[in-house]
């Protein structure tokens, strides 16, 4: 008995590990060429994997995507929304994400939504639909955090919080895309730029911002 569990938890890990190495696959090819582009052969073949490895674990290029949009979300989950969450303060909580997000952009991984979300835009399709939905999800954690600011008065009053948290997800994920490769700097530049779109000083809320951008 006990070996068979053990054979059991083999299969399970082997299955797993085939299955993260066609997932990160994917998301690279799907970050550089698009949903339209991309050759379900040269993904199996990039992970190391045979094309039939592939359709063992997914039916076809919809199911491999909708996967890999649920992967990158969990690993942004777990390598920042995680941290975001353990802040009290809401600008300490939104400035952590945005330096998150940064680090996180590092990966090539990182670029799917943004890509996913631009080859789908207009268009009434699962995977387009998926995109938007985090896209949503991660404007309105932004709009609650903004709200939880001003009601302390670590943010002004200004424009509605929605476009308030509109201007700082494009800040951090715009940034992030233009510097690509450029880190450690990125990450306080990145956190200088959602600084900014919030209306605060950066030099005074991002440690070091001085320094990578003496003119901000």
């Amino acid at each position: 008995m006990a070996d068979e569990t053990r054979e059991r938890l083999t299969q399970a890990d082997r299955r797993l590990r085939t299955r993260t190495a066609l997932l990160e696959s994917a998301a690279r090819g799907l970050s550089r060429y698009g949903y339209g582009n991309l050759v379900l052969e040269q993904v199996a073949k990039d992970a190391g994997y045979t094309r039939g490895a592939l359709y063992h674990q997914f039916k076809d290029k919809q199911a491999l995507t909708l996967a890999v949009i649920d992967w990158v979300m969990e690993n942004w989950d777990q390598e920042v929304g995680r941290f975001v969450e353990q802040e009290a303060d809401p600008v300490a909580a939104l400035l952590t994400l945005a330096r998150g997000h940064a680090v996180f952009c590092r990966r090539d991984i990182a670029r799917v939504a943004i890509a996913l979300r631009l080859e789908f835009s207009g268009q009434d399709h699962p995977v387009g639909r998926e995109i938007e939905k985090g896209y949503r999800e991660l404007v309105e954690r932004c709009v609650g955090l903004v709200e939880a600011a001003r009601d302390a008065g670590s943010i002004a009053e200004g424009p509605p919080a929605v476009t308030v948290a509109l201007a700082f997800v494009g800040a951090i994920e715009g940034t992030s895309i233009a510097l690509s490769g450029q880190a450690p700097y990125d990450e306080q530049l990145v956190a200088g730029a959602a600084a900014g779109a919030l209306g605060l000083d950066p030099v005074a809320h991002v440690p070091g911002a001085a320094e990578v951008a003496p003119c901000m």
